[in-house]
């Protein structure tokens, strides 16, 4: 019997295969230790092979890919409803196969080597922005103690500091000046390698087409710009900008029932980082439309008018998504698109 799609349970060390012929009937099933993944793959005829988008999965698809196959992610809130019986690798392989032969289904795209790159990028600097925020945190906990108290703020914190340090009016013991010291070290390291990151991120922008295009719409820099191509990509997963928009979750959720439509905000779905930052750039852009006269202006003048701040930079962000999607896959400049 033919094997037409091949569901993979992928893991750190032992891999879960299941082969189905077109009838959906389980052929054979099989336990693959780390190495022997490519090998088996390589040996079965051209069908589809089916993988949970997760960790190390993109990897796996560019591998697999490589073997002759066509490779689909499947989002894994989705592969849930198909599970059946105990929760066990095999079962998890099974339904990932019936996940992936669902037509209304939609897969996740693969990403690319630049993707994963830049992607890694955003990741580092995301966290050493955590790990600053923790710190000054920490910093503003400890000196409240000995009654000081510092207001909010990465840079009041930076700048609080060195006065503290030189303040001989306060009781602070030598002890704890010796601490804040290591503090202030520990601040600005993190400092210079958010700023290091960010200059990365910069200067990998300037070589990427697709993110110079994007950058040509009001509300997209460098960063965002960045993080929607690590999204994205080429734009070719996705049929339409609209498709782009409700991944990331910046649609209204609906509640729909009896023919009555119940359209509520936002569902936030999808990559919560890329929301984010449009949303921020979409802030930038609706703060100074109302000294404009443009055709874009004019358009958010309005809608602040009728639906308020808030409502307008979302729908602007979700605009910015739909138009990048349209840049991306056209090759055109932002002037030659239609607002």
């Amino acid at each position: 019997m033919k094997i037409t799609t091949i569901g993979l349970d992928i893991a750190k060390r032992f891999f879960h295969v299941v082969c189905c012929n077109e009838q959906g009937r389980l052929i054979n099933k099989k336990m693959l230790t780390r190495a022997q993944v490519l090998a088996f793959f390589q040996k079965q005829p051209t069908c589809l092979v089916a993988l949970e988008a997760c960790a190390t999965s993109n990897y796996w698809a560019r591998e697999i890919q490589k073997c002759g196959h066509k490779v689909k992610l499947i989002p894994p809130q989705h592969v849930k409803a198909f599970l059946i019986g105990n929760k066990n690798d095999y079962n998890d392989a099974l339904a990932i196969s019936v996940a992936a032969n669902q037509l209304h289904i939609k897969s996740v795209g693969i990403k690319s080597i630049e993707q994963q790159d830049n992607q890694a990028q955003h990741k580092v600097r995301e966290l050493a922005v955590k790990q600053r925020t923790a710190l000054c945190n920490q910093i503003r906990g400890l000196i409240a103690e000995y009654g000081i108290i510092l207001s909010q703020g990465v840079n009041h914190v930076r700048k609080t500091i060195p006065f503290i340090l030189d303040d001989g009016s306060t009781q602070l013991s030598e002890t704890f000046k010796t601490i804040l010291r290591q503090l202030q070290a520990q601040l600005n390291a993190l400092d210079k390698c958010i700023e290091a990151y960010s200059q990365l991120i910069v200067e990998t922008v300037k070589s990427n087409a697709i993110c110079q295009r994007i950058q040509t719409i009001p509300g997209f820099g460098p960063m965002v710009s960045s993080a929607y191509f690590n999204e994205v990509g080429n734009g070719a997963h996705y049929k339409r900008g609209r498709d782009v928009s409700a991944s990331l979750g910046i649609v209204p959720k609906q509640h729909s029932s009896g023919g009555k439509d119940s359209l509520l905000g936002i569902s936030k779905r999808g990559n919560s980082y890329l929301r984010c930052l449009l949303i921020q750039g979409a802030k930038a852009v609706v703060s100074r439309a109302g000294t404009k006269s443009d055709k874009l202006s004019q358009w958010i003048n309005k809608l602040v008018k009728t639906r308020g701040h808030n409502r307008a930079c979302v729908a602007y962000a979700n605009k910015m998504a739909r138009m990048a999607w349209a840049i991306t896959v056209s090759g055109e400049d932002y002037s030659t698109i239609e607002i």
